[in-house]
């Protein structure tokens, strides 16, 4: 494939997801304290917010780059 649309197609579908999902969750856990048995860890969450106008962007560059890609190889 030419890299163009390859390009493109990526930038497809990460405009895709960043408009279907607006925001990831995933959690870290730490240890608050280890005295010889005893531990205590506490899970921390960490939200990761998408903007839409970003998935909007990488969605439009995508199918520009898709169309440039494919009209450079037909001619």
């Amino acid at each position: 494939m030419r890299p163009l649309v390859v390009i493109g197609l990526i930038l497809v579908v990460l405009g895709l997801v960043a408009l279907a999902v607006p925001t990831v969750t995933f959690f870290t856990t730490e240890r608050v304290a280890d005295v010889g048995f005893f531990k205590i860890d506490i899970s921390r969450p960490h939200t990761i917010v998408f903007n839409p106008i970003v998935g909007g962007v990488a969605l439009a560059a995508g199918i520009v780059l898709v169309l440039v890609g494919l009209r450079s190889g037909s001619s």
